[in-house]
């Protein structure tokens, strides 16, 4: 017979592995077997462990396994971390972990410190209208100098005319200054809106009329820092007697005090106002600053000096190599019109007389409480040096300059005339939401009288000296971080683009420039209301 259960009637079952771990069997009294539940135990884990059998369970209980291996170790490092970001005292390293970029951004960071008690006061007296009918004679300028330096000088020469009733040409333009770039007055400047907006001051001319135009002018180097008498008195004879006088240099030609009110507000009418980039330059410029302000974000302008010409002519190299620094040198004793030559760059650091570096610019930006995600645009040329934006780009990553913000056909009207995109960076600094000069150039000056003009719009003047010490201190470990940071911004609470009166010396050279900062002078107090 056969064997087959179907033949015997009876059945046999096989219980799933599963099941034994499910319930225990009981013995005939109620009570649990614990050895057949144990050897139950022992055969399912035994049968579960057989791979060839059960393939897919045994998998599955390897992926369970791993999972919740992987989520143990997680746990683990995020609590490590934790911990580690919650004690962690190196402050002294500029490349550790984000500190503000998570913190909630401050508004104060980015207001301006104007009032409403001051406004611009450089209307004219209309006693100090010309008389169209006469002139004493005609001046032509060679304007020396980088863009700012020229702009500049050209308002002090448009001053020097009204001061002799005199008649100014056009001035030419250098182009023999470090850039050597070729432009020429047109080039760069609306000639006929500053011809028009100065006509009740001065007579512009394009050219000599035909009158005088084969009488040779009588070349004057003129002296700098001079005061107003100095024009109309000793200039004017030499004026009348030659009919046409050229001046082979416009900066610095008129101190910064002591000059007739009337002329210090011609001077920044001539200044803010008269001398207009091209309408290609503007157009262009205003373009670059919507750019940069879409969806209402907002931009710092950062001067940053740290460019081969400045850094030859004062003679600092501190973050260069020794072969960037020799090259600095060997260009400083090739330009024979600068006139120092040896210098000691670390003790100029000291002073507070260097270009900051990108790194402690960044650093600066930092301590001032700007986050990481803030916007920078770099309104100076290429910078010197094999690391060159590295430290300030990984701090702030989101850098912009006219290269990056406007299109290459953009910009190919411009391509090597250095001034005109000299001229685009200075519209981009001008409506920068904060302008933050790292070295008090002629840019720098220009930029930030501009802008206290306008009302007082936001201008960081770093306090080098005392930076550079307390960075120093930083980096020595004399100061933590949070030390250092609170006396940064201690330092600077007065030195952003408030209302404060033009400092006077005993040197003009010492004061400081008109063109920096033009209250007293073109900036008044508005009188106090009288009360009903």
């Amino acid at each position: 017979m056969s064997n087959s259960p179907l033949t015997t009637g009876t059945i046999t079952t096989r219980r799933r592995p599963i099941d034994s771990v499910e319930y225990a069997e009981e013995n005939g009294n109620g009570k649990v077997n614990i050895g057949q539940h144990h050897r139950r135990i022992m055969s399912s884990v035994n049968s579960l462990m057989r791979p060839g059998r059960y393939l897919s369970r045994w998998i599955f209980g390897a992926l369970m396994l791993l999972m919740i291996s992987t989520m143990f170790v997680k746990i683990i490092l995020i609590h490590l971390f934790l911990r580690v970001n919650a004690t962690m005292t190196s402050h002294h390293d500029f490349l550790q972990l984000p500190r503000h970029v998570m913190h909630a951004q401050n508004s104060e960071i980015w207001a301006n410190l104007g009032s409403d008690k001051f406004y611009k006061c450089i209307d004219r007296s209309s006693i100090k209208t010309r008389d169209k009918s006469m002139s004493n004679g005609y001046i032509l300028v060679h304007a020396n100098g980088g863009l700012n330096q020229m702009r500049s000088g050209i308002s002090d020469m448009v001053a020097v005319a009204k001061l002799m009733n005199a008649s100014l040409v056009l001035p030419m333009l250098d182009h023999k200054s470090f850039w050597t770039d070729p432009s020429e007055f047109k080039d760069i400047f609306d000639w006929q809106h500053f011809r028009k907006s100065l006509e009740d001051d001065i007579e512009v001319l394009e050219s000599l009329p035909p009158s005088v135009a084969n009488v040779k002018p009588f070349v004057k180097a003129p002296v700098s820092w001079s005061k107003a008498s100095y024009y109309s008195r000793d200039i004017l004879k030499i004026l009348k007697r030659h009919k046409v006088i050229e001046f082979t240099h416009t900066d610095s030609r008129l101190s910064n005090n002591g000059i007739p009110d009337s002329i210090q507000k011609l001077r920044c009418h001539a200044m803010y106002e008269a001398i207009r980039f091209s309408e290609k330059i503007e157009q262009l410029g205003t373009k670059l600053v919507n750019r940069l302000k879409e969806n209402g974000e907002q931009y710092i302008a950062l001067h940053l000096r740290y460019e081969k010409d400045m850094l030859a002519f004062t003679g600092c190299n501190h973050n260069l190599t020794q072969k960037e620094a020799e090259e600095l040198r060997k260009l400083r004793y090739k330009t024979k019109h600068w006139k120092e030559k040896r210098i000691n760059g670390t003790e100029k650091r000291i002073l507070g007389l260097c270009p900051m570096t990108p790194r402690e610019a960044a650093i600066f930006l930092e301590a001032m409480e700007y986050p990481s995600n803030t916007k920078i645009c770099i309104v100076a040329g290429d910078i010197f040096g094999q690391n060159g934006l590295k430290a300030l780009q990984e701090r702030y990553p989101n850098v912009y300059y006219h290269s990056n913000l406007a299109t290459e056909q953009e910009l190919k009207p411009f391509m090597q005339r250095h001034n005109q995109l000299a001229a685009l960076d200075y519209i981009l600094a001008l409506h920068a939401d904060v302008f933050l000069y790292t070295y008090d150039g002629n840019m720098a000056k220009a930029v930030r009288g501009h802008r206290l003009f306008q009302g007082f719009w936001k201008t960081i003047n770093p306090d080098k000296q005392n930076f550079v010490r307390l960075i120093d201190e930083m980096d020595n470990k004399k100061l933590t971080w949070n030390e250092f940071a609170i006396q940064v911004r201690g330092l600077h609470v007065n030195r952003t683009g408030a209302p404060n009166a033009r400092v006077v010396g005993n040197f003009p050279k010492l004061e400081e420039n008109f063109y920096a900062n033009p209250f007293p002078g073109c900036i008044c107090l508005r009188p106090k209301q009288k009360s009903r």
